[in-house]
């Protein structure tokens, strides 16, 4: 498993611990799943502007966000020889705020963020309630599993 970062906001400094944990995160997830850990996954690191912006482009929706993920196999496409899952962008800077709003670190809601895109990544999504349950509680389980808590 290869996570490429790709740290492209200045609001905080990213350490290595963190990426270590968000390299976890995807390969728990990619375990979670059962897939094998033989994937690259890219991990841009933005700020609300330009994830605003992105937002606006691919989903014809004008507000920053919190995370969007690009995924490069879905039903219809076979996944290519070097198993390239897709991109995930999340913003540094909405992160900070909602670990703040929901009172847990800033590295759990990295982590959060980073598996909830690794499903959307492996084609879940949250379309409806129950599916939206499903996938609460794949992340639970990825993030559970590395002891990465709401405290």
């Amino acid at each position: 498993m290869e996570l490429v970062i790709d740290n492209r906001q200045e609001i905080m400094s990213i350490e290595e611990d963190l990426i270590k944990i968000l390299e976890k995160v995807v390969a728990a997830s990619l375990k979670e799943e059962g897939w094998d850990e033989d994937y690259e996954v890219s991990l841009s690191l933005v700020n609300n502007q330009e994830i605003q912006g992105l937002n606006r482009t691919y989903r014809g929706k004008d507000y920053a966000t919190d995370v969007l993920s690009f995924p490069l196999v879905d039903d219809d496409t076979p996944i290519i020889e070097e198993k390239i899952l897709g991109d995930i962008v999340i913003s540094v800077e909405k992160a900070i705020e909602q670990a703040e709003e929901y009172n847990h670190s800033f590295q759990r809601e990295m982590a959060f963020l980073t598996a909830h895109s690794m499903f959307h990544l492996m084609g879940y999504d949250h379309m409806t309630e129950e599916d939206e349950i499903e996938m609460r509680k794949k992340e639970e389980a990825v993030l559970n599993s590395l002891g990465i808590t709401r405290k």
